[in-house]
């Protein structure tokens, strides 16, 4: 998770060094402790909240769909290149050389549509805890007015606190109420985006 934590550490407000918090209060009307500086936990946000779980499952259900797609690429191929073996005795050696040839091309070309996916899913991971975070801001602003704060610090950054100014717990809850996990798109199917299959090195799979 350190990729995710530089990105959401990026996403809030970070305090350098030892941060001295003024006196603190709880107002029972709010919910919330009331101080001009609170700290909020963004990786336990994405991780603890049932939208960041969905974008999660979302990405690992991407990713699973991506490794069957190049298992299946990788059969079809090694197939078909056993099936030109097979044809080396029956035509001739001109046209056995342009047979592989097209072969090899459509290999390559696997090969580029193979690693732009995971380039793409790639993309998908880093951007979610960006995208996250856009959609939790209303929430975490909302709670920074009904404590009268003027600031919202990564707590991870924070030397010392009082643990009363950490609303991420707050937060969750307030996050689980408000917002709904989007119903997936009808994302396109990997295998429809592929091109015919062929052998040589097979589609690396996404680590």
């Amino acid at each position: 998770m350190h990729a995710i934590r530089t990105i959401l550490s990026a996403v809030c407000l970070a305090a350098a060094g030892l941060v001295w918090l003024p006196s603190v209060s709880t107002a029972q009307d709010v919910g919330v402790v009331q101080s001009p500086v609170l700290v909020v936990d963004p990786e336990r946000l994405f991780e603890q909240t049932r939208l960041g779980q969905s974008l999660l499952a979302q990405i690992q259900a991407e990713r699973e769909a991506l490794i069957a797609l190049n298992r299946q690429i990788e059969a079809e191929l090694e197939a078909e290149e056993k099936a030109l073996t097979q044809k080396r005795d029956e035509t001739s050696p001109e046209e056995f050389r342009e047979m592989a040839d097209a072969f090899d091309a459509k290999v390559q070309q696997i090969r580029r549509d193979s690693e732009r996916r995971v380039r793409d899913l790639e993309r998908n991971r880093e951007r979610a805890p960006i995208d996250f975070m856009r959609q939790v801001e209303p929430v975490l602003v909302d709670i920074m007015r009904a404590a009268n704060g003027v600031v919202v610090i990564d707590a991870r950054n924070v030397l010392l606190r009082a643990e009363v100014v950490d609303i991420t717990n707050v937060a969750i809850a307030r996050i689980d109420a408000l917002l709904t996990p989007n119903a997936p798109d009808d994302a396109q199917d990997p295998a429809s985006d592929k091109t015919e299959t062929p052998s040589d090195p097979a589609p690396e799979e996404p680590q």
